[in-house]
């Protein structure tokens, strides 16, 4: 069954290449018939005998045509493509997508390298080198280039249309489809270099299949990379991380530039850069900031000593009210305000409570606020802020304690 459906991928392939020469052909023979009479004339005027002189057995009448028509359809490329796309974009108008407009500007490059082919095909014919074998091979081999490069071309527009649906659908994700893309390019060009080795003449079945021994092989020294594979491919559905979220994994905390299939890069804060194999990514702990959506707010408030529990409660329930009506606060989330513990130096009452923002500069400016309404409260109730110090209480001292030049000197 494998040989029956290679034997088809082969057929196929070579109706495709087949089609293309025909096509090719079929112009640059209407060319030719155009040309070739003026070339005869050439031959038959007063100064034909000089153009009748060959070069490896080519008259030179022949080299020139040929290469004036290659020159001159290598400086008209440009031009025809610009018709032709004119034209192809004249129609696209008609429909509704824009995806038709992205495909046919795309296929600017790879049409352009057509006319080049069908340039050379002329240059062949004119020098009758057409019917020559590593002619024929080359030839062919270009064609089967361009035409994988119509393929690839095609990739912007599947590109669009994974991105458009990646944006309305959970389900897909912008890194899965980046990784969609990348597998359809790679297959895209191991298909044009099995076509191409099979247009020289290459056993592609005996290949593929040695490949697949030599495959195994390598696998096995490179299971750190296949590992690594598989790893980027469970990040990529999980979709425990994207694109531009803020994570700490495997020590390395910073934003996330890329997700390839090998490793993941992260920019971390202090702007170095930092490349993590995915497979330490995905059997790793993953904090991932960016989808907490609200950040927290815990700190104690020490007041001195000397304020009243009535300044306490006062304080402490002013503080509650202030977040209470707070628009930076997340009203759904816990808050709590309480006169907390007898510190070493300090009464102290504990605050806990959550902005509405995960944003850190947001967050920042949410906390400066609530700190300053803090510092405000506690100077209308009359107290202030603790700091740490110590109250050394001496109950009698010997009658001939004396302190000199900060030294302690006791007499006996």
């Amino acid at each position: 069954m494998a040989q029956t459906g290679d034997g088809n991928k082969t057929a196929a392939l070579n109706q495709v290449t087949a089609t293309g020469k025909e096509l090719i052909d079929t112009i640059d023979r209407g060319i030719f018939d155009q040309i070739q009479p003026i070339v005869n004339q050439l031959y038959a005027s007063h100064y034909g005998k000089y153009f009748a002189n060959t070069i490896f057995g080519i008259p030179l009448g022949n080299w020139l045509a040929a290469i004036f028509v290659f020159l001159l359809v290598y400086l008209f490329r440009k031009f025809i493509t610009n018709v032709v796309l004119s034209f192809l974009l004249r129609l696209s108008k008609k429909t509704e997508t824009e995806l038709d407009d992205l495909i046919i500007l795309e296929l600017k490059q790879p049409i352009r390298f057509l006319i080049i082919i069908i340039g050379f095909d002329l240059f062949f014919q004119l020098t009758f080198l057409k019917t020559e074998t590593w002619v024929e091979l080359t030839l062919s081999s270009l064609l089967i280039v361009d035409l994988y490069w119509f393929l690839y071309a095609l990739t912007p527009a599947i590109q669009k249309v994974l991105y458009s649906y990646s944006h309305s659908s959970d389900r897909l994700s912008y890194e899965l489809s980046n990784f969609i893309l990348r597998l359809i390019r790679l297959l895209i060009i191991a298909l044009a270099i099995i076509s191409l080795l099979y247009n020289f003449g290459v056993n592609v079945t005996a290949f593929v299949a040695s490949l697949g021994l030599v495959g195994m092989a390598f696998a096995l020294a490179a299971k750190d990379t296949a590992a690594n594979l598989f790893g980027s491919i469970a990040l990529m559905l999980d979709q425990s991380i994207r694109i531009g979220e803020w994570i700490k994994v495997n020590g390395v905390e910073g934003t996330v530039e890329d997700i390839g299939m090998r490793t993941t890069k992260i920019r971390t804060f202090e702007k170095s850069f930092v490349v993590v194999p995915n497979s330490i990514v995905a059997n790793s702990n993953i904090e991932n900031f960016s989808r907490r959506g609200i950040r927290r707010i815990k700190m104690n408030i020490g007041l001195t000593y000397d304020t009243t529990p009535a300044q306490v409660k006062t304080i402490a329930g002013e503080i509650r009210s202030m977040l209470t009506t707070h628009e930076g606060i997340a009203h759904d989330q816990t808050l709590l305000v309480r006169f907390d513990e007898f510190g070493d130096s300090a009464l102290n009452i504990f605050v806990y409570t959550f902005t509405n923002t995960s944003d850190w500069a947001r967050y920042l400016e949410i906390r400066e606020d609530i700190l300053l309404k803090i510092m405000k409260i506690v100077e209308e109730n009359g107290s202030s802020f603790a700091f740490p110090s110590q109250s050394i209480y001496v109950e009698k001292l010997p009658k001939n304690f004396t302190m000199t030049e900060g030294k302690t000197i006791g007499g006996g």
